[in-house]
């Protein structure tokens, strides 16, 4: 379950909620993103409160994106957040897909490239490894508590990019707009392909989709709301168009026969992305997963 960090008007008592209640349900993850030019909460101030606020969830970054960030200090904010939640920590990683966040920090759009993001992967595994970066005294800490640091998640949904992950990646943290469960396994399908090509085991196979549980119309009109807010960057007509199709809507038991489909295609966990901060969305999504598992 991903927290509704994209969501207005957020406070402490909204995002704590959601994670102890993520945490006491039945999911397997928590889940958050990030963006820059935008108003959400830090991805890392937010790791640290998540990870002191859950005792059980495994916490999940989708994404990061390296390329905004000093590879060294986001290496050591991440292992710091590993520490902190006794080895929870897995880390999505992703080239993002707004140059803006890019402007916004400093960093260079010419830099939104896979060979830039995996050149600053191997910059935080050698942090992690406790390998020096300069001839300081002691290495950059702390050394995190899962060996050679958190797992990583290829943020992608094109094969060619998955597959140049393989050297590096643990997995992927996939995205579907149209739930288009055939598109989903062929992509499966290409990471395992490439995870064997490179020796390594299998991959862990995540996607995400935005959801709205409800009425139908009103479901609908809750996704297209957050798209609009969300997809800022994005002409509003262009928006409209694509609102009535992309993401999820409709009952509880819906949801269920869609989370099937997509675990019967070899989806191990399908991160939901919340549509609006109201807990009774989170509540609702918690009774179809316990009712599945």
């Amino acid at each position: 379950m991903t927290m509704p960090v994209m969501e207005p008007d957020l406070d402490r008592a909204i995002l704590r909620n959601w994670a102890e209640l993520i945490d006491d349900g039945p999911f397997s993850s928590l889940c958050w993103g990030e963006r820059m030019a935008f108003d959400n909460p830090d991805s890392l101030t937010l790791l640290g409160a998540v990870a002191a606020w859950t005792e059980r969830v495994r916490l999940v970054t989708t994404v990061i994106v390296p390329q905004l960030h000093d590879p060294v200090m986001l290496a050591k904010a991440l292992a710091t957040g590993d520490v902190i939640s006794g080895g929870r920590l897995t880390v999505g990683i992703g080239v993002g897909g707004r140059h803006e966040d890019y402007r916004s920090v400093g960093a260079d759009p010419k830099t939104q490239t896979m060979k830039q993001m995996a050149d600053r992967v191997g910059v935080m595994k050698r942090v992690w490894a406790g390998e020096r970066q300069t001839d300081s005294v002691l290495p950059v800490g702390p050394t995190p508590i899962q060996e050679g640091g958190p797992p990583l998640l290829v943020g992608t949904i094109g094969p060619k990019t998955l597959r140049s992950a393989a050297a590096w990646a643990d997995g992927l943290a996939g995205t579907t707009l149209d739930l288009d469960v055939a598109k989903q396994r062929e992509l499966f399908d290409v990471a395992t392909t490439a995870w064997a090509e490179a020796g390594k085991k299998p991959p862990h196979l995540a996607t995400s989709f935005w959801f709205a549980i409800g009425e139908a119309e009103a479901a609908r009109g809750q996704i297209h709301h957050h798209l609009r807010r969300y997809m800022n960057w994005i002409p509003s007509d262009f928006v409209d168009a694509i609102a009535p199709t992309t993401g999820w809507s409709g009952s509880k038991n819906e949801l269920a026969e869609t989370l099937s489909a997509f675990a019967a295609a070899g989806t191990d966990e399908v991160h939901l992305i919340p549509t609006s901060s109201d807990i009774s969305q989170l509540e609702k999504v918690a009774e179809v997963v316990r009712d599945l598992t």
